[in-house]
């Protein structure tokens, strides 16, 4: 009996690429235990790890690589600690570092396959965009309460962007309205599997494919959407550092969120860019907020008065915030939500 046996009999040699295969993770949290743990016992070769979030006592319930005992450490030194134990044959090169535009050309770099596993609005579309751009499959995956859904976009299929190419009316994070750790691990599951049938090739193909749990109801969906058009309108992600003084930046945020962007830009609300905006201006319009909602809902309202490019900026936690909050759950004086 070998290690890989099992699947060896459903796979046969195709179980042999997964030795080769790079694979990158975006976020090491409750979607990343199951995705991590079953890629890992697969036999994946290398595993680009990407999170900056520590461990804080509110994620042990559903991210379950983590102990008691992985308080305050980083999180993906953690994951990598745990899945060396569970197979020393895999190699997991854990990058402490969140995934952004100005590095996500690099981390995407001689993967066969990314899954998105992060809590985060922002880096799922820039994921997307990516690997669109580069015909490298995504499999990305969402949880909030009770429910949650899981695709596969990308390299040959039509990306996140024409599932999803409108900000809904309401957007959560588990962190804000709340999670069930079983929904997390059922959609971490149902994510590896997507992304063995990718790198083995076994089975139909996810690409193209939503599948969708609602736990509330006790119900599975999902739909195809191999034929789903592109948008005409996709304001893209930029990092702050691309900021340049002939842009015109607007930030969105209020003060107590943080400094303005840049040392030009303009501190306005929402209401007051459509006023702005039929002015005619050409330049390149920056909308910048913490997490990007509130700027794509700016880019869908100013869009029909401003005639140059729209771009959009998240902020994310204000300078020097996150770093003095993982200091105090280091100290074990706080806890900060982290990704699913």
């Amino acid at each position: 009996m070998t290690r890989y046996a099992r699947q060896s009999a459903i796979l046969g040699a195709a179980s042999d690429r997964l030795q080769k295969a790079r694979v990158l993770v975006v976020g090491a949290g409750g979607l990343a235990a199951p995705v991590l743990q079953y890629l890992v016992g697969a036999g994946v070769g290398h595993i680009r790890l990407m999170d900056a979030d520590r461990v804080s006592l509110s994620n042990l319930h559903r991210q379950t690589l983590f102990r008691e005992g992985d308080l305050g450490a980083l999180k993906v030194e953690a994951a990598a600690r745990h899945m060396a134990a569970l197979n020393g044959e895999v190699r997991i090169a854990p990058q402490a570092e969140a995934l952004s535009p100005a590095n996500v050309a690099q981390a995407v770099e001689g993967c066969d396959l990314v899954l998105d596993c992060a809590d985060s609005f922002a880096v799922s579309y820039i994921l997307s965009d990516q690997c669109l751009a580069r015909r490298i499959p995504l499999i990305s995956a969402s949880v909030v309460e009770s429910a949650g859904y899981v695709g596969g976009f990308c390299a040959g299929a039509p990306s996140l962007r024409a599932v999803f190419p409108d900000l809904p009316q309401r957007m959560g994070s588990c962190a804000e309205d709340g999670v069930l750790g079983p929904v997390v691990g059922i959609i971490g599951s149902l994510q590896a599997q997507m992304a063995l049938a990718v790198l083995t090739g076994h089975g139909e193909s996810p690409l193209g494919r939503v599948t969708s749990f609602d736990a509330t109801h006790w119900r599975f969906g999902g739909f195809a959407f191999h034929s789903a058009p592109e948008p005409d309108f996709a304001p893209r992600f930029i990092a702050p550092e691309a900021l340049s003084d002939a842009d015109l930046v607007v930030d969105l945020r209020r003060p107590e969120e943080g400094p303005l962007a840049h040392p030009q830009a303009h501190r306005l609300q929402a209401a007051d860019l459509p006023e702005m905006a039929r002015q005619a201006r050409h330049e390149r319009l920056v909308l910048v907020c913490r997490s990007g909602q509130r700027a794509w809902a700016a880019a869908e309202a100013v869009r029909p008065y401003w005639q140059g490019e729209i771009v959009l900026v998240a902020m994310g936690a204000r300078n020097g915030e996150e770093a003095y909050n993982n200091s105090r759950v280091a100290a074990g004086d706080m806890e900060v939500p982290g990704a699913i």
